[in-house]
Order: C-alpha cells, then sequence, then structure tokens
C-alpha cells in the first residue's frame, strides 16, 4: 500500500470527524491535481459525501477537460454542477478602474473559490483545496481564489509525488500526462508560465528542505537560473500562504 496514500486517507477521515463535518466540495478542472484530490476524498469519505463543481469559462478552458471532469464524477458517482463562470465576470468590466490583465486572470480563481463558498455554506460542507506542495512552496496560485480552501488534500506531495499517488490510484492517464495548466488564458502552460519544469523544482525544494543554499545548488550543477528564480519566488509570495499580518495595537509590556 502507498504510505502516503494511507496517510492521507486517514488524515481526511480524521479531520472531518474531528470538527463534526459531513459534506466536501471540490472545484473540479480537469487537471491531475483536482482529479488526485477528488479520488482522495472519495476513498476517504465516500461519494455521496462529496460534490464537485465544474466551473468552466467558455471560450477559454478546454472541452476535453471539462469532458474528463464529468467522466471522473460519473465514473466515482460524485454529485456534480455545472457553473460557468462567463457571466461573473462580466461586472468587473465595468467597475469605475479599468482592471489590468493580472487583475482580471485572478479574479476568474477568485470567482471560482466564490462559489465554492458559496456551495459549502449552503450545505455546510468544507472546501477541499487542490494545491500541491510545490504550487504552495512557490506561491504559485491566487491569493483567496485556488490557495484558499478548509483543508489541503494533497498539500505535503511535491508534484511528483502527486504524479505517482495518481498513478497508484488508477488515474486514468489523460490526466497524468496532462500539461498542468490553470487555464486563465488561451494557451496558457504552468511550467511554460514558471519558465521551468515541475521536476527542476520540486528538485531545488528537495535541496532546501535538506538545507542546501542557492550556491551549494549551483554548485552541485544545478540551472542557477532557475535555483535563484525558486528562491526569489518563496520570498516573494510568502504573503500568500501565510495568515494576514496582525498590526498591534497594545504593548505586550
Amino acid at each position: 500500500m502507498h504510505n502516503n496514500y494511507t496517510k492521507i486517507i486517514g488524515g481526511i477521515s480524521k479531520y472531518f470527524k474531528t470538527f463534526g463535518f459531513e459534506k466536501a466540495v471540490i472545484g473540479v478542472s480537469g487537471g491531475i491535481d483536482s482529479a488526485l484530490t477528488l479520488k482522495l476524498a472519495v476513498d476517504a469519505l465516500g461519494p455521496k459525501r462529496i460534490t464537485a463543481l465544474l466551473m468552466p469559462e467558455k471560450g477559454i478552458s478546454a472541452d476535453e477537460n471539462f469532458a474528463h471532469s464529468k467522466a471522473l464524477c460519473d465514473f466515482l458517482k460524485v454529485e456534480y454542477f455545472t457553473v460557468p463562470i462567463n457571466k461573473y465576470l462580466t461586472d468587473f468590466l465595468i467597475l469605475p478602474w479599468k482592471p489590468n490583465d493580472l487583475a482580471q486572470i485572478n479574479t476568474k480563481a477568485r470567482v471560482r473559490m466564490t462559489i465554492l463558498y458559496n456551495y459549502a455554506n449552503s450545505r455546510n460542507a468544507l472546501v477541499l483545496g487542490t494545491s500541491n506542495k510545490t504550487e504552495l512552496a512557490i506561491g504559485y496560485g491566487t491569493k483567496h481564489g485556488d490557495l484558499a480552501a478548509d483543508i489541503e488534500v494533497i498539500g505535503d506531495l511535491f508534484k511528483e509525488e502527486v504524479i505517482s499517488l495518481a498513478e497508484h490510484v488508477g488515474l486514468p492517464p489523460e490526466f497524468i500526462n496532462k500539461a498542468p495548466s490553470a487555464e486563465l488564458y488561451i494557451g496558457q502552460t504552468d511550467e511554460e508560465e514558471l519558465g521551468m519544469s515541475y521536476k527542476e523544482i520540486d528538485t531545488i525544494l528537495r535541496l532546501i528542505e535538506d538545507g542546501l543554499g542557492k550556491d551549494d545548488m549551483v554548485n552541485k550543477g544545478l540551472n542557477p537560473n532557475s535555483v535563484h528564480k525558486v528562491f526569489r519566488l518563496i520570498k516573494l509570495n510568502k504573503h500568500k500562504t501565510e495568515t494576514a499580518p496582525l498590526i498591534e495595537a497594545h504593548s505586550k509590556n
């Protein structure tokens, strides 16, 4: 039995039992991270306690991703709802200011999370996060968007470990072999946007955990640009995965 599988299944079950929640909701995109999260949640809680929300952006989201998401939900016998996000984005285009491209991209992720929490509040459910350890470490995601969640199911798995566990639980190859993408704009892929492969990032992150610094890694033959970029992303995006700082108003003395 895959050790990560056993620990995660047990962790999910314990968390829901401890805090008294019966239901969970998850956004399923057609990518490996949400597919694995859905599979693990079903194995831990049973399909009747899980609801999936499919939230494509018409004109941007690939039809095959939507088809794969539906097929997986049907196979796992999970209730799902399809909620296209286009109409929710329209009003942001008539704000008193003109949103830039970054604001529009992040709004897509935050609209999806708003829909997930609307369902969660309505059905007393917990929102399952789909971010992996690699993304969380470098802050690759949208603050209060896809990085928001009540519980991160695969948050302790590097991307390479996600792929390994996905193979172990028998996810179809169309999820495993697909180029990772948040589908925030046409043709977007994670690795192209990051400028390096997940395998390369995982190698650097593991060495950081081992206590190695930038110079040590470069001396070991790692790409200097990638090493510096990972360290920069960790520092730059730390605010995304940490609690907002509290400005103290009372003296501790």
